[in-house]
């Protein structure tokens, strides 16, 4: 029988995508929602309480690999310490988690806490992946979405991301659950880096927004990280191939609002 694969985060960006990956190879899945979701061909959903641990036991059993999608702006790593503990007393075999590029770098409390969520994994004792990714395109869309919501949004100076599309970073990660632990991989970004007033130019232009642009500097350690590029990948990165500008026309068009 083929093994039962569990994804935390399963019905988010990345997890939507990569759900049909593991099916496709022929596995199981089992989706850890706080909610739960309805069943499909192969796929199942099962509900805990990641922050609390509440049900992870149940959720666990008879699973031999994990791959941990979830997170969010705060308690990544108290949300992990809890996974990591109740996979290695279900006899786990393999832990896959997606962590993002910097973490190691940017002083920022949420860039501690996905840090803090790597060391869970990496020091649980049970056998491991870990892929640092860029920012996804869907992630930086709403980030602009929300900025461009004021008349007169605030630019970051120095700021400049890669950001890489959501299905390339779920076949990635499809491939690394398929396989046997490899530690920490090589970073995963988009095919360009982009200073965050280009980002905010295409955007503009695909949605027919105009919008006054007021320069800012971020403050202190973390805006001197930024600037110095300590959020973009490492060296020897694996690169996405669809870019930004793909992913805004592949968007439906929005009525242009002045």
């Amino acid at each position: 029988m083929t093994a039962q694969i569990l994804v935390t985060g399963g019905t988010g960006t990345i997890g939507r995508h990569v759900v049909p990956l593991l099916r496709a190879a022929g596995h199981p899945v089992r989706v850890l929602s706080r909610r739960g979701g309805q069943p499909g061909d192969g796929v199942s959903h099962v509900t805990a309480d990641l922050l609390t641990g509440t049900d992870l036991a149940p959720a666990l059993r008879g699973v031999s690999t994990v791959l941990h999608l979830a997170g969010g702006a705060k308690g990544d790593d108290r949300a992990t310490a809890h996974l990591v503990r109740a996979a290695r007393r279900a006899g786990v075999t393999h832990l896959v988690h997606i962590s993002v590029t910097g973490a190691d770098r940017v002083p920022l409390a949420w860039t501690r806490s996905k840090l803090g969520a790597e060391r869970a994994v990496t020091e649980s004792g049970v056998p491991w992946t870990v892929l640092r990714a860029a920012q996804v395109h869907d992630l930086v869309h709403t980030m602009l979405t929300a900025m461009t919501r004021l008349p007169v949004v605030p630019v970051p100076g120095g700021l400049r991301l890669q950001p890489v599309d959501a299905a390339e970073v779920a076949a990635r990660l499809a491939e690394l659950t398929l396989g046997a632990p490899a530690g920490l991989v090589p970073d995963l970004a988009g095919p360009d880096t982009h200073g965050i007033g280009d980002l905010l130019t295409g955007y503009l232009s695909a949605t027919g927004k105009r919008r006054a642009r007021l320069p800012v500097r971020i403050p202190g350690r973390a805006g001197r990280a930024y600037r110095e590029g300590a959020n973009l990948a490492r060296p020897g990165a694996a690169r996405g191939v669809r870019t930004w500008a793909d992913f805004l026309a592949g968007r439906a068009p929005s009525r242009p609002v002045a």
